[in-house]
C-alpha cells in the first residue's frame, strides 16, 4: 500500500507541471467553445524554434559523447520505431473491416516521434532536476525515420500486391521524407551543434524562449486534440482503443529496453525516460505531411485523428508515469 501511495503522490506531482497544465487548459478552452486562436504562421514558427533548439542541444552534446555510449541507445531507438510499425501491422491491419492503408499510416505515426511530446518531456525533467544524457534527444531521428519509412514501404508492398499503381518510387519517397520541414530543421540543428559553435545564440535566444514557446504549443495541442475528436466519429472503435493503449504499451517497451541498456552500459534513468517518452509519442510534425504524400489512399481523419485527439494527450500525460517508474526502480 505504501508503494502504491508513493507512486500516486509522485505521479500527481508530475501532472501539475506547467507543460501539462497548458495542454489540459487548451482542451478545456476547446470544450467550452472558446474562440481563442493561435495563427498557423506563429504555430509553424514555434515548431521551427523547438526543433532547432532540440537539434542544436543534441548536436552540441554529441561533440563530447563517446560513440560507444550512443551505439546501443541508437540501435534501440531504431528497433523500437520498426517494431512499433510491425506491431501495428499485425493488429490494426489484420482486423476485419479496417483498411490496410489506414492501419499502416496510423502505425507509422505512432512509431515516429512527436517533437512536442519530446520537448515537453525534456522541460518537465529539467524543471524537476531529472538528469539525462545531453545527447539523448539526438535519438529522435533514429526512431522517427525508420518508422515512417517502414510504414511507407509496407504500404507500397500492399498496393503492389493489390495491383495498384504507386505514384512515386520508393527512392523518391525516402528523399521526400528526409527533405521534409521537420527533418530539415532537426538535422540542421544537429549539424550546427555538432560542427559549428552556436553556443552564444543558443544560450541567448533558443534556451530562454524554449519553455514559453512550448507552453503555447501545448495550448494549441490541447485545443486541436479536443477539436479532432469529431473526426473519429464513424471510425472503427479499434482506432480509439489503439490510441488509448498504444502510448502505454509502446512507452513500456521503450522503458524496458532502456532499462536493459541501463543495466549493461549505465545509461542514465533520465535517458531511459527519454527513450520511453519518444516510444510513447506519435508524430505531430514530420509524420502527417509525409504520410499524406507517401500513402495518399489513407484517410487522414483516421490516422491524424487517432494520433492527435487520443494518442498525443495520453503520451503527454504518461510522462510522469515513466519518471515515477524510473525514480522507484532505477534510482537508489
Amino acid at each position: 500500500m505504501s508503494t502504491l501511495l508513493e507512486f500516486l503522490t509522485l505521479f500527481l506531482t508530475q501532472v501539475q507541471k506547467p507543460t501539462l497544465a497548458f495542454l489540459l487548459g487548451g482542451m478545456v478552452l476547446a470544450a467550452i467553445g472558446s474562440r481563442l486562436e493561435i495563427p498557423d504562421p506563429i504555430y509553424q514558427f514555434i515548431v521551427l524554434v523547438l526543433l532547432l533548439k532540440v537539434g542544436m542541444g543534441a548536436g552540441m552534446a554529441l561533440r563530447t559523447a563517446q560513440p560507444l555510449d550512443l551505439l546501443l541507445p541508437a540501435m534501440a531507438a531504431m528497433a523500437l520505431g520498426l517494431f512499433i510499425v510491425l506491431l501495428g501491422r499485425v493488429t490494426l491491419c489484420l482486423l476485419p473491416k479496417l483498411r490496410k492503408e489506414d492501419g499502416l499510416a496510423t502505425a507509422g505515426l505512432f512509431g515516429a516521434v512527436s517533437v512536442s511530446t519530446l520537448a515537453a518531456g525534456m522541460a518537465i525533467m529539467d524543471d524537476d532536476g531529472f538528469a539525462y544524457e545531453a545527447w539523448a534527444p539526438a535519438l529522435y531521428p533514429f526512431m522517427d525515420i525508420p518508422a515512417l519509412l517502414a510504414a511507407i514501404v509496407l504500404a507500397q508492398i500492399a498496393r503492389r500486391r493489390a495491383g495498384a499503381q504507386t505514384q512515386q518510387s520508393l527512392r523518391s519517397l525516402i528523399f521526400e521524407t528526409l527533405r521534409g520541414s521537420a527533418f530539415s530543421a532537426l538535422l540542421l540543428g544537429l549539424a550546427l551543434g555538432l560542427f559549428t559553435r552556436p553556443d552564444p545564440v543558443f544560450d541567448s535566444f533558443y534556451e530562454p524562449l524554449f519553455r514559453g514557446l512550448l507552453s503555447l504549443l501545448m495550448l494549441v495541442m490541447g485545443m486541436e486534440a479536443y477539436a479532432r475528436l469529431s473526426e473519429l466519429r464513424g471510425v472503427a472503435i479499434a482506432y480509439a482503443v489503439y490510441g488509448l493503449l498504444a502510448p502505454l504499451v509502446h512507452g513500456g517497451l521503450g522503458f524496458a529496453l532502456g532499462w536493459a541498456i541501463h543495466l549493461v552500459t549505465g545509461f542514465s534513468p533520465g535517458g531511459v525516460v527519454i527513450l520511453a517518452v519518444m516510444a510513447a509519442s506519435s508524430s505531430d510534425v514530420s509524420g502527417p505531411p509525409t504520410l499524406r504524400v507517401a500513402i495518399p489512399s489513407a484517410n487522414p481523419a483516421v490516422y491524424i485523428g487517432t494520433s492527435t485527439s487520443i494518442g498525443t494527450p495520453v503520451a503527454l500525460l504518461s510522462i510522469p508515469l515513466w519518471m515515477t517508474l524510473a525514480e522507484m526502480l532505477l534510482m537508489p
